[in-house]
């Protein structure tokens, strides 16, 4: 351990799923690294890693639509929703081995079996999802999705889809029952109580209000405790920017090149809940749909079973919406002030070619109740508006960034930015962010630390056995891993 006059071997700013999953990453690891922790809110998952924040989808790409658009010929790729389920094994990989350490609580605190599916209507739409299960029919990670364009079928997969629906409507579903329900705010704080059992230094309560290259080679971390404004400084060998909306600021305050020309893009939402008993018990699925035109994928419209605290929901959403503000707790200014001499040109060339989403946007936040209510009941036609309520979502910052051909492209997924010395990093972008966390701070160790990353490699073979292949190349291996992940998280 280093004596408290020299720097930090790690800080880790914002007490969110990806600083969880990079401090137990390391602490595993390295156990004799210093480690602290800043939160600028009162306590951890309060932002994007809260539960009521996010869809908590598990994402692997088995129900959501826009991982596998249709292109002009009408041919359908599948190659992005292969990459991200295969992302989520490893997530998966990585619980399963601190559920079995003792680590991680008893797994439905945090998972839970909840079957996918994707519904559809329209006659193109129909044959669009039946081009869309032929082909992951042969995908070994998609093993057991089912199709149907039977309406009694897919009543008895999901009744509150088709009760009082037109019987004269051209619908269809697929479904694969191995899909989850992942409460990442009950993960956050698992992760955080057992680095704080480690030892680790979590500070809530305090903000990052500057970051600064010293002489020799550290990071200089300028803080401030809300409660009496108290100032701080901590220097660090390592810092990771896990802030959310937040990362872009911090981010381009520490004058690191490699973000230069980088511009965040913030999208508000909210959900339509319902707690209801009656309701819930009929409906055991999370269901996606197709995107409106000029919809950001994250706006994809789904009825989803959530399972939080042990108390089963359903949502219904998101409704996009505009707002300045890069984090839920964030300030009006945080767009305004993100903008620099190097970050205008491509922020105007997005605004230029996203014409459709603004207008999709403007629309959205003007929307009514009942006009929103009347998205439910195309999910749902028995929706009574006494059994819903509406709560607000997490911020999400989409990522912007220069292009050589367009000038700047607006890019719905996560990046990690990294210094040239890997000495600093941080996660810009949203979905499916939460869900593959793993692979996500995988790659920032061997990027970020790759004097010692050889060394951990043995460690990180007993906990993500998979590490270094592909599943989906191996069918019998990918097979093995979901069954043994399915025994240890309790999935059924």
């Amino acid at each position: 351990m280093s004596n408290p006059s020299e720097p930090t071997d790690v800080v880790l700013i914002g007490g969110g799923i990806m600083s969880a999953t990079l401090g137990a990453l390391i602490k595993i690891l390295q156990p004799d690294w210093s480690i602290r922790i800043f939160e600028k809110l009162g306590s951890v998952a309060l932002e994007s890693s809260n539960p009521w924040n996010n869809a908590g989808t598990g994402h692997a790409a088995l129900c959501e639509l826009n991982y596998m658009p249709e292109a002009p010929d009408g041919s359908v790729e599948t190659s992005k929703a292969v990459a991200i389920n295969e992302q989520f094994q490893v997530s998966r990989q990585l619980w399963s081995y601190l559920v079995e350490q003792g680590v991680l609580k008893s797994p439905d605190s945090f998972i839970n079996p909840t079957p996918h599916m994707t519904f559809v209507k329209g006659e193109a739409n129909v044959a669009y999802l039946r081009k869309r299960y032929e082909a992951l029919l042969s995908e070994p990670l998609f093993e057991g999705i089912e199709y149907s364009d039977d309406p009694s079928v897919i009543y008895g997969w999901s009744p509150l889809l088709l009760r009082d629906r037109s019987k004269n409507e051209k619908i269809a579903a697929t479904r694969v029952v191995s899909g989850t329900d992942v409460d990442f705010g009950s993960l956050t704080a698992q992760l955080f109580d057992y680095l704080k059992a480690e030892g680790v230094s979590t500070e809530t309560n305090c903000t990052v209000t500057n970051l600064k290259k010293t002489r020799d080679g550290t990071w200089e971390v300028s803080l401030k405790h809300s409660v009496g404004n108290t100032p701080m400084k901590v220097n660090a060998r390592f810092v990771f920017v896990g802030a959310g909306g937040g990362a872009l600021h911090l981010l381009q305050k520490a004058r690191i090149p490699e973000i230069r020309g980088f511009g965040g893009f913030p999208i508000s939402g909210q959900f339509l809940r319902t707690d209801n008993p009656r309701v819930v018990a009929e409906h055991q699925a999370k269901v996606y749909g197709k995107a409106a035109v000029g919809a950001p994928p994250m706006s994809v419209p789904h009825l989803d079973k959530r399972v939080v605290d042990g108390q089963a929901s359903l949502l219904f959403g998101p409704y996009a919406g505009f707002s300045p503000k890069f984090l839920k707790s964030g300030s009006w200014l945080d767009l305004p002030r993100s903008i620099r001499a190097h970050n205008l040109g491509p922020m105007l060339a997005v605004a230029r070619d996203n014409l459709d989403l603004m207008k999709y946007l403007i629309g959205e936040v003007f929307a009514s109740k009942s006009k929103k209510f009347e998205a439910l009941r195309e999910f749902m036609p028995t929706a009574d508006p006494k059994d819903w309520y509406l709560i607000t979502a997490g911020q999400r910052v989409q990522v912007m960034k220069k292009d050589a051909k367009r000038g700047g492209v607006l890019q719905f997924g996560t990046e990690v930015i990294t210094s040239a010395d890997g000495s600093i990093a941080g996660l810009l972008g949203a979905s499916p962010g939460a869900s593959t966390a793993v692979p996500i701070m995988l790659d920032l160790l061997e990027r970020c630390f790759g004097d010692s990353y050889p060394g951990w490699k043995t460690q990180l073979k007993k906990m993500i056995p998979s590490l270094g292949t592909l599943l989906t190349k191996s069918p019998s291996n990918a097979e093995k891993t979901l069954k043994e992940t399915a025994k240890v998280l309790e999935l059924g």
